[in-house]
């Protein structure tokens, strides 16, 4: 009598190959998936720079435009509330924060011009010195 076949299963070895290879091309994947050309780039961050605004928000106006010469943290971008301005960083995922939401990121420069608005309930921007 003969014994009922199993089906043939991959050595440790084996399969650690396999997942090591489909680690490595997943890494390669996101590579070339970063390194695509998405529009227009920051040089000074690599992504994607954020266009220019002017509104009123909450009654507040923001603005927010690329800055001549470099800005300390911005990358070269500026916003400003009711004319004083809002220092911001982009982050290396390019996300941005603020002096007043330091530990909230958010998509964009408008996207930080507006939570400040709201987070500051009517008062004054002071600069920092």
């Amino acid at each position: 009598m003969s014994q009922p076949s199993r089906p043939s299963r991959p050595t440790r070895r084996q399969a650690i190959g396999v997942t090591a290879g489909t680690l490595a091309g997943l890494a390669l994947a996101g590579t070339a998936h970063a390194a695509a050309p998405s529009g227009r780039t920051d040089a000074h961050t690599g992504h994607d720079a954020p266009e220019a605004f002017d509104e009123v928000f909450q009654g507040r106006r923001i603005q927010g435009a690329p800055a001549a010469g470099h800005m300390h943290h911005g990358g070269g971008y500026g916003v400003r509330i009711d004319g004083q301005e809002l220092h911001v960083m982009q982050n290396a995922d390019g996300t941005w924060i603020s002096v007043v939401n330091h530990y909230e990121t958010f998509a964009t420069p408008r996207a930080v011009a507006r939570a400040a608005v709201v987070e500051l309930q009517g008062a004054s921007l002071v600069p920092l010195a």
